[in-house]
This record gives C-alpha cells, sequence and structure tokens, in this order.
C-alpha cells in the first residue's frame, strides 16, 4: 500500500498515469500555424521543376494577381485537369529510358502545370490549419483536394503525414486517372 502524501504534486508514482493532465491535453487546441519542414524556398521541390514554374508565364503573372486563399481555391476548381508535374504532351521523352523516359518524371522539363504552379502558389500564402483542412474536405472538386494533399506531402513534417492521411486511406474520391 502506498501513501499518496509521499509523492510530490503533480507527479505520480512510477507506471502510475495522472488523471487530469490527458483530459487538460484532449481539450487543448491546436495551432492554426502548420510546422513546415524542409527548404523554405523551394517547397522540397525538384530544381527543374520548381524553375519550371517560377519562370511559367502562368505563375508570374496570372497567379501572382491572386491574393487570397479563396481565389486560388477558385483557380483550382476552374483551371486544375490534371494533378501530373507537367503538361500533357509538353515533354520529348524519345529515346530516354529509365526514371527519365517516364510519364511522371522530371528529368527533361516540359511545360509545368497549372497543378503544381498552383501548389506552389499555395505554398507562398503559407497555408494555416484550418485553410489546409478547407482544402482537404473540399466538396466541390477533386482536384482542390488533391493538392491539399499534395500540400501536406511536400510541406509538412515526415513524421505527420500519417495523421492527415490515415483517415482518408479509403476514401472512395476519384481525381485523376492518368
Amino acid at each position: 500500500m502506498r501513501d499518496d502524501d509521499d509523492a510530490a504534486p503533480g507527479q505520480g508514482y512510477e507506471g502510475e498515469e495522472e488523471e487530469e493532465e490527458p483530459q487538460q491535453q484532449q481539450h487543448k487546441k491546436q495551432s492554426n500555424t502548420l510546422t513546415l519542414w524542409g527548404n523554405m524556398k523551394t517547397m522540397n521541390l525538384n530544381s527543374l521543376l520548381l524553375t519550371n514554374i517560377q519562370s511559367s508565364t502562368y505563375f508570374k503573372v496570372q497567379l501572382y494577381e491572386l491574393k487570397t486563399y479563396h481565389e486560388v481555391i477558385d483557380e483550382i476548381y476552374y483551371k486544375v485537369n490534371h494533378l501530373e508535374p507537367w503538361e500533357k504532351g509538353s515533354r520529348k521523352t524519345a529515346g530516354q529510358t529509365g526514371m527519365c523516359g517516364g510519364v511522371r518524371g522530371v528529368g527533361t522539363g516540359g511545360i509545368v502545370s497549372t497543378a503544381y504552379c498552383v501548389l506552389y502558389k499555395l505554398f507562398t500564402l503559407r497555408l494555416t490549419r484550418k485553410q489546409l483542412m478547407g482544402l482537404i474536405n473540399h466538396t466541390d472538386s477533386p482536384y482542390i483536394r488533391a493538392l491539399g494533399f499534395m500540400y501536406v506531402r511536400y510541406v509538412l513534417p515526415p513524421a505527420d503525414l500519417w495523421s492527415w492521411f490515415e483517415s482518408y486511406l479509403e476514401d472512395p474520391e476519384v481525381s485523376d486517372q492518368s
């Protein structure tokens, strides 16, 4: 038998858990500020892809004009129709083999896709947790949701990925069939 007076206030005996602490943690709100991971300038993108995004007229002119999260959401809804890094048919892959010859690779450039330009634009806005949740739970377009998940993949700490993706793994929504 133990004497509760022997333990210092706020400390339990070895192997015991305090009852108040977990309850307090459950009621704690998560910060609305996301912890970003990796390179804060490149968004962890491949250098060829990033160079093409930053030099594209679409990014420098049309997306530059968009200043709010909601404007970018509308842009995704109206302009994004696939999730590949390069616009379809814009890359020359004849004679290439291995990773450089695949449709999804970044071994050679092409015209960077609208999706990746918008993804980088979202990064420049430094989304909040609430905004990111708004993207991945959006009901108007699977591309809005997919870009939210791509944002998670590229900029959040790897240790956090499972907590963001887990409840969506069996999601029946179809986005890109290419």
